[in-house]
């Protein structure tokens, strides 16, 4: 007697994989799928909040180097803040498609295990002072592993709940990831002051300016454990979805989809802003306005911003993605004209709390336009799809809104690898403006510059009358 081996196959209990999975169907999604994506989240958050405190180390990290005795200088030093968010966005270009092809349970547990390699070089490479700059740049690179895991993690949870829920749990697993970066710029600073793991974690480094002492190695050396217990709750924990799989060439028709690369375009306006601005405060601060300690403040911005982002999704279900995204954009460039008012001219003047409460207004529009935008993914493709699949029978319409599900996660993944970018120009022009003219301005004024035209691709394609998807 012969056996069909694809029934034995998908007969075969397989660790961590769901053949039927359908949460769409209410009935099932109450008594099945509800548990086990929630279960899912509730995995995928902690690992993803992990992440973005690897992602930014080097903004509290770079800050402290010279206290050490590091001789680099600010353009090195805000290339060591904008590298991991160069490495992360451009390994979220890959991390966009990995899921449908090796399953989320999988790569979030490999992805997350690969935090370790940057954390522990970092709390071996500031214990020795003779650690060359190319060895900071190495461990900065690969400090954008964190950067890198949203979009699989963005792009995993996607695939795990119905439409209309997909909104509230992208939300909260993207805003409380977020709060990684706050909880790092909390961190970092307490336990670099003393001796958390003992002798097992190594002595401390002499301030140069003091003579006191610093455990900087800790702000790698405090994530391993978590990080580890992350990875192994993800292996044993979370789930892959044989429904969820698909190859690359399935994903890769965004290419082709305008609006995959207009929504890459906001995105660098609002995740990008987000991130650089989070990566970039604290040796901002320091470098304009030197008698203040810019760790006493440097996380509530962003914890401000991450919080924001579940309001921004919630702002765009009622009153509109594309409406909440354009004002989003207008604010911000009166944000900026207020940084620009409070900044202090070539070290002269200046006022540390109207420049602080000006960004602070930045984080939270940054926020709010995070979620607005995500928001306004899925609808622009549900809208496509039920536009070319206007004239096909009921299976044609089901293939149809199927794709569309596969590519709205591919271009929540692929943009935000792309907005990524602007934690690298960020920084990076904050540096290059100061190197050439002596003041950030130049850098901010070209912030402005970017955020008209983000203005005007919402107006035209998403917000006006008549526009070609309203959203």
């Amino acid at each position: 007697m012969t056996v069909d081996t694809t029934v034995a196959k998908h007969a075969t209990p397989v660790r961590g994989l769901i053949n039927d999975w359908r949460p769409e169907d209410p009935a099932y999604w109450e008594q099945t799928g509800k548990r086990v994506a929630t279960r899912n989240l509730a995995i995928s958050i902690p690992a993803l909040l992990l992440a973005f405190c690897v992602w930014v180390l080097f903004s509290v990290v770079s800050i402290n180097l010279p206290r050490i005795g590091y001789a680099f200088t600010t353009d090195q030093l805000f290339w060591l803040v904008a590298l991991p968010s160069l490495s992360g966005a451009t390994l979220r270009i890959f991390y966009s498609f990995v899921i449908p092809i090796f399953g989320g349970r999988r790569w979030t547990a490999i992805s997350t295990a690969s935090l370790l390699l940057p954390t522990l070089w970092l709390g071996f490479a500031v214990q020795n002072a003779a650690t060359p700059f190319w060895m900071f740049v190495c461990i900065a690179i690969l400090c954008g592993f964190g950067g890198a895991n949203f979009s699989s993690s963005m792009s995993n949870i996607s695939f795990f709940f119905p439409k209309q829920r997909q909104g509230m749990a992208l939300g909260l697993n993207a805003g409380l990831g977020n709060v990684g970066v706050s909880v790092s710029q909390l961190v970092i600073p307490l336990v670099i002051t003393m001796g958390v793991f003992g002798t097992l974690g190594g002595g401390p480094q002499t301030l140069a300016e003091s003579g006191g002492s610093l455990f900087l190695q800790n702000a790698g050396f405090i994530w391993v454990p978590a990080i580890a217990a992350a990875a192994v709750a993800a292996w044993f924990g979370m789930h892959d979805l044989s429904s969820a799989r698909s190859s690359f060439a399935e994903q890769a028709v965004i290419f082709r989809r305008k609006h995959n690369w207009l929504m890459c375009w906001l995105y660098v306006g609002t995740f990008g802003s987000y991130i650089g601005f989070s990566a970039g405060f604290p040796l901002l601060v320091k470098s304009q306005f030197p008698d203040v300690n810019p760790m006493t403040y440097a996380f509530i911005g962003p914890l401000l911003g991450a919080l924001m982002r579940s309001v921004g999704g919630s702002l765009a279900d009622r009153v509109g993605g594309a409406r909440l995204t354009f004002w989003v954009f207008a604010l911000m460039i009166g944000a900026v004209l207020g940084v620009l008012h409070f900044l202090p001219s070539h070290g002269v003047g200046g006022n540390f709390y109207g420049f602080f409460a000006s960004f602070l207004v930045l984080f939270v529009l940054s926020g709010i336009g995070n979620g607005s935008t995500f928001r306004m993914i899925p609808v622009i493709f549900r809208t496509l799809h039920d536009r070319l699949s206007a004239s096909s029978d009921a299976d044609g319409k089901a293939a149809s809104r199927h794709q569309a599900g596969i590519e709205s996660a591919a271009v929540v993944g692929f943009s935000g690898a792309i907005g990524a970018y602007g934690g690298f120009f960020i920084p990076k022009s904050y540096g290059s403006s100061i190197a050439l003219t002596g003041s950030p301005d130049m850098a901010l004024y070209g912030f402005i510059a970017f955020y008209i035209t983000c203005l005007a691709v919402t107006w035209w394609w998403y917000y006006r009358r008549g526009a070609e998807t309203p959203c």
